[in-house]
């Protein structure tokens, strides 16, 4: 029986130009020109003053208010004839966003500065990705355990059995097969794709099944791996067409999926992780105990909407005959300069959200900034910086989990200022970063004779009104990068 109901739903789309902002705004600097780059390639009505003729007169790019909406998507709808040319010869300017200014640009001293390299290992990566898990005691030595045996290329080729006899001989954990079993398949799923795999075919399976199944391309390469990978490395095609009843156009697109994966994914993450280098977006200066902001725009060149494009608007605006070529010209012509606008509007957006986030944290933060004490850290989440600058937590963590501010002791990625509460005895919340700056002056001041267990840690905490499980004091030490007792004794 058929039935006929009205619903009323609400949903929410995101426009292009947000969609494009939001990626911009999780562009680290050191990527930045990159994308600028790929942007002046696909756009030519897009240009960078730098490399333009310096002698054009130059106009002031209208300011918009951040707390405005800058992607308004009425702005997109009309006729083609109900453009206004005046709304892009205005657009041939120097933008602030790119300009030195005390609250958005570099001065002379910042821009001598040495990137930092970033050291995290291969290993350690993975190892970060384990500590966020909730498993068990043993279930966590498990885990380490085969992230120790993985090979430089990210494979696991010991056999479960001996990563078994170390557990019980190293780490006096009895572990049935069963349960290695389960925790290797909870690191197959880490990044990157593909790791932890015993052997090749299951390397690629892993990274296949990360993809859309539903996709019948996707679906055939998992057939092809899983069933018929011996033809596929000696490139028997033509047995390959046979068993699974396709053409060639197909088994191109299918043996294509293939070759994008990756064969080394431990490989990889090394080689990226040597590559990648810091450039902080922020700097923090003390003058005199006020904290001073300015955000790094070194990597976002001066943008302008070409000249020669906004004289293609004037001569359709003087033509007195408009045939339909001249108005697909002018279509084409008008997609891009909005698409040029866009841009140039979604970069001075994505400065002016950098800088009122970084704002609300050296705000919030203001006396460990002062005095570098990471006792004066306060516990602070992602929501308490969105309801301070009126934004979307998802905003504020994109920022936080790819941006690092230079500070007078150091450069720092902004999500290492956030930090959960823990309650003391008293009844006052203090960040967890206080708890593990008293656990490392203790081992700091130990008797390196008799070094502290975790377990005399765990009550030296309790004495000082930290009720804190060893497991956690465990957790904090090694994220230090502080090696247990034992490793600490010196004679």
């Amino acid at each position: 029986m058929l039935k006929q109901t009205l619903q009323q739903k609400l949903l929410q789309k995101l426009s292009p130009q947000q969609i494009q902002f939001i990626k911009l705004l999780q562009v680290p600097t050191v990527s930045l020109d990159t994308r600028i780059k790929e942007e002046l390639e696909e756009n030519p009505a897009l240009e960078d003053i730098s490399l333009a003729n310096m002698n054009d007169p130059v106009e002031e790019y209208p300011d918009k208010d951040p707390d405005d909406d800058n992607f308004n998507d009425d702005d997109q709808s009309g006729e083609l004839d109900e453009f206004n040319v005046d709304d892009y010869l205005q657009a041939d300017d120097i933008n602030d966003y790119g300009s030195s200014q005390s609250n958005g640009g570099d001065d002379e001293d910042d821009r001598k500065e040495i990137p930092i390299a970033i050291q995290n290992s291969f290993f350690e990566n993975l190892q970060q990705q384990l500590d966020l898990l909730a498993l068990s005691d043993k279930d966590f030595l498990i885990g380490q355990q085969i992230i120790g045996s993985l090979d430089d290329d990210g494979y696991l080729r010991r056999p479960i059995s001996s990563l078994i006899d170390d557990l019980a001989f190293a780490q006096n954990v009895i572990a049935e097969e069963e349960e290695v079993a389960e925790i290797l398949k909870i690191i197959q799923g880490f990044d990157p794709a593909g790791i932890g795999a015993r052997d090749l075919q299951e390397c690629l399976l892993i990274q296949l099944r990360k993809k859309d199944l539903e996709n019948p391309v996707i679906k055939k390469a998992v057939n092809i791996v899983e069933d018929h990978l011996d033809e596929f490395t000696k490139k028997h095609y033509d047995k390959l067409e046979r068993a699974l009843n396709i053409d060639s156009e197909e088994l191109k697109e299918i043996v294509n999926e293939i070759l994008k994966l990756n064969p080394k994914p431990g490989d990889s993450g090394a080689v990226a992780g040597k590559q990648l280098h810091i450039i902080p977006d922020f700097h923090i200066a003390n003058n005199d105990g006020v904290l001073h902001l300015t955000l790094n725009a070194r990597n976002a060149p001066e943008l302008r909407v070409s000249r020669s494009y906004q004289e293609m608007f004037d001569h359709y605006d003087k033509a007195a005959q408009k045939d339909k070529k001249m108005k697909e010209a002018v279509q084409f012509v008008k997609q891009k300069l909005d698409s040029a606008k866009w841009f140039i509007d979604a970069i001075k957006q994505r400065q002016q959200t950098l800088l009122k986030t970084m704002n609300a944290i050296m705000n919030y933060q203001y006396e460990y900034f002062l005095s570098a004490d990471e006792r004066k850290l306060k516990p602070m989440i992602l929501k308490d910086i969105a309801d301070r600058i009126d934004m979307d937590i998802s905003t504020v963590s994109r920022v936080a989990n790819s941006k690092y501010v230079q500070t007078e002791f150091g450069t720092f990625l902004l999500k290492s200022f956030f930090s959960e509460a823990i309650q003391t005895d008293s009844g006052e919340e203090v960040s967890n970063k206080e708890v593990k700056k008293i656990l490392e002056e203790c081992i700091s001041t130990e008797n390196k004779r008799k070094p502290l267990a975790d377990e005399k840690l765990t009550e030296i905490l309790k004495e000082k009104g930290y009720t804190i499980a060893r497991r956690t004091v465990a957790k904090y030490r090694e994220a230090m990068g502080i090696p247990v007792a034992r490793l600490r004794k010196e004679l």
